[in-house]
């Protein structure tokens, strides 16, 4: 069910309307029969994937808390590990199996030995990496004692299955979505000012999915799935729409998420803070996916021994983070390549510091005026598109493909004869997109200027001005959204991960 279909438009009323009406002790059964059928709506025979990894890491958390005790610490670490193993494997088997057997017969053509097939059947069920390290993280919690075990299994099961943020994030930590259903009963369900600022939230993640990102995926495929037919010009237009696309479109689900578990009274965190303002890569990790890139420091990068070490190994914990970070994002050479990059950035950076500030000094070059602060945030966006390249790639060869003919065939003429105009969108069409882009431009300056959100900033406006952009939203996603001229809903892109 996704949030842009007509289904959520039934089901997410009736379960708010629900929600508010009932007694208060039956509110998280109600919540946790919702979130399963949600889950349910895409496959409901993964449904007991879900309840597996809830109950596997139910019973671990109570005996971590069981076996507290010095002595103990060992049990601990074991019952940790089972927890670990039990998921990860799920994980590995549904997500990685044939990533696996790709790798293995790499090693065996060279050899003239047989190919290996895979003999199952394997569908990836959607959000199973999202609720899987929600799981763990819950366990860790619980092991490093920052989190009381929860005896009650529906508490829990509606912590790890809780449907706005359960198929693409953000993954909740624990002290934080664990805590607040706890306290369920002391929720005031009705609110009117939390319900409005929650469905300002879901109608701005549907005008950028809709209006945006989903028209803007007509330019990305158009020209990904034909690099050859295109020049640099298109080529280059096509990886900075990505670049767009895929933040458009995993901050609506985020925004959506958020909004939609505000209106219930819950609270999630925030998933994205105007990444591409970002002033180097080290930046953009702290404002894109900030639930998984958190989620990695603590229960990765930390581990490792994160920076509190030699500068090699604080170079190896960051390039082991990244590479895995690929590989949450899929099993395929295209997403370790991509983890590898921003590593591999991160690393030149902070090895390049000392002589980039030499040369600064020997250059007096002024680093608080806005043209330095602005390059730095060219730079940074050019580093990241180059990345997304592989990101968006079918395969390792396609992404090298696209990248040689940026540089073999320069069309730069291409910008003054409408060739743009071929690349999946008309002339109107491409307008509606850079109005809704200049909409989306702006209310980004707002929260990077001001550190406020859309439902915030227009909350604190009369009540005129308010009513006019949000009927203006909803007027722009009924007529250029799903419903516009050849353009179909599209499934969220992070829903594949």
């Amino acid at each position: 069910m996704l949030f842009n279909s007509r289904d959520f438009l039934v089901f997410f009323p009736v379960v708010v309307l629900l929600y508010f009406i009932i007694p208060k002790k039956l509110r998280h059964i109600w919540l946790l029969a919702a979130s399963y059928y949600f889950y349910m709506s895409w496959n409901a025979k993964y449904a007991v994937l879900i309840a597996m990894s809830t109950l596997i890491t139910w019973v671990c958390g109570i005996f971590i808390e069981r076996l507290e005790g010095e002595k103990k610490s060992g049990k601990k670490k074991c019952v940790l590990a089972l927890a670990f193993i039990s998921n990860l494997g799920i994980l590995f088997f549904f997500k990685y199996f044939d990533f696996l057997l790709e790798i293995i017969n790499m090693v065996l053509r060279p050899l003239n030995m047989e190919v290996i097939n895979n003999p199952f059947d394997i569908i990836l069920p959607v959000g199973i990496s999202f609720y899987t390290f929600q799981a763990l993280g819950y366990t860790v919690d619980v092991y490093r004692g920052k989190i009381s075990a929860e005896k009650n299994i529906l508490n829990y099961a509606l912590f790890i299955s809780f449907f706005p943020q359960l198929v693409a994030g953000p993954i909740e930590r624990s002290e934080s979505l664990l805590n607040q259903i706890r306290r369920q009963s002391e929720i005031n369900v009705w609110d009117y000012e939390r319900v409005v600022k929650g469905l300002i939230m879901m109608v701005w993640g549907l005008f950028i999915k809709m209006v945006i990102a989903d028209r803007i995926a007509v330019v990305v495929d158009t020209v990904f799935d034909s690099p050859y037919r295109y020049g640099a010009t298109g080529l280059i237009a096509a990886a900075a729409a990505f670049s767009m696309q895929i933040y458009c479109d995993f901050s609506a689900y985020s925004i959506i998420a958020i909004g939609a578990a505000k209106v219930l009274g819950f609270s999630l965190m925030e998933n994205f803070n105007v990444p591409y303002f970002a002033r180097s890569i080290a930046d953009f990790w702290h404002r894109w996916h900030i639930s998984l890139s958190t989620w990695f420091r603590d229960y990765l990068y930390i581990p490792l021994g994160g920076s509190r070490c030699s500068r090699i190994k604080k170079y190896r914990n960051i390039m082991i983070t990244f590479l895995v970070s690929g590989l949450w994002h899929g099993a395929g050479w295209t997403f370790v390549i991509w983890g590898g990059l921003h590593g591999l950035y991160q690393i030149v950076g902070d090895m390049t510091r000392g002589i980039r500030n030499r040369i600064k000094d020997v250059l007096h070059i002024n680093t608080n005026v806005f043209s330095y602060k602005f390059g730095q945030v060219v730079g940074t966006y050019i580093l990241t598109t180059f990345a997304w390249i592989f990101f968006r790639a079918d395969t390792l060869q396609d992404a090298i493909y696209y990248i040689f003919r940026i540089f073999r065939h320069i069309d730069p003429w291409a910008l003054f004869d409408e060739s743009l105009y071929t690349l999946g969108l008309d002339r109107f069409e491409s307008n509606v997109l850079i109005v809704a882009l200049l909409v989306l431009l702006a209310v980004d300056l707002l929260k990077y200027f001001r550190n406020i959100n859309l439902s915030d900033f227009l909350m604190a406006q009369n009540l005129v001005f308010r009513w006019i952009v949000i009927i203006g939203l909803i007027a722009a996603v009924l007529t250029y959204g799903m419903y516009g001229i050849e353009f179909d809903s599209a499934q969220f892109i992070y829903f594949e991960f």
